[in-house]
């Protein structure tokens, strides 16, 4: 029997190629589409779910074409451009604005529980799992975005960028997320800290409730 094939969101695609063009104009993000065997995708974005192998081809050429410090400052702007897209397009406006009326322990909890049941949407073959408290913790075990990739640093900027754009948009406009552990680097999976009362946040930043 041939196995299912995984997917996942277009906008691990769209947003990344879209930022590539902005960065490093559009004949060398060409040339980056062409060299992950996604071409077709500059004269037409993907509107459905993709094969995940397109996914990790992608992020796999931006991180050889562009280095370390390139490649994370593209995929956290993508990052970060997925979680306006899932703002305005995917979370209803009613359920975003009783997230930022709850007190911001409450929220994260809602918010995580939300993220953990459309997992199968980004993380696709990968395994998600989150435990509540201070920090909060998102875990993703065969993260498919840093599959095949070795770093001695942790390598997920876009999933981190998307978490914290949405917390802090529906949770506490001081959340960060940490990637504290990286399958890239060998570790037993990729690990998200998320948390908005750490001493080094700008006490200046507008307060809610926790």
């Amino acid at each position: 029997m041939i196995p299912a094939v995984s997917r996942i969101g277009p906008n691990a695609i769209i947003q990344v190629t879209r930022v590539l063009e902005r960065v490093v104009g559009s004949m060398p993000a060409a040339e980056l589409m062409t060299d992950a065997g996604l071409g077709g995708y500059l004269l037409a974005p993907p509107q459905h779910m993709v094969d995940e192998r397109e996914v990790i081809a992608l992020h796999a050429a931006v991180r050889r074409r562009l280095g370390p410090a390139g490649a994370g400052e593209v995929l956290r702007q993508a990052g970060t451009a997925t979680g306006d897209y899932l703002l305005a397009h995917r979370i209803p406006r009613p359920a975003q604005l009783l997230l930022r009326a709850l007190p911001a322990q409450i929220a994260a909890r809602v918010l995580v529980a939300t993220i953990a049941r459309h997992a199968w949407t980004f993380a696709g073959s990968g395994r998600f799992a989150a435990q509540p408290g201070r920090p909060l913790v998102i875990t993703i075990v065969d993260n498919p975005i840093c599959r095949g990739i070795s770093s001695p640093a942790p390598v997920c900027d876009y999933f981190a960028a998307t978490f914290e754009r949405l917390f802090q948009q529906l949770v506490h406009p001081r959340a960060a997320v940490i990637e504290t552990q990286c399958a890239a680097a060998g570790a037993p999976s990729c690990r998200f800290e998320i948390d908005w009362r750490r001493p080094y946040f700008n006490s200046t930043s507008m307060k809610r409730n926790s």
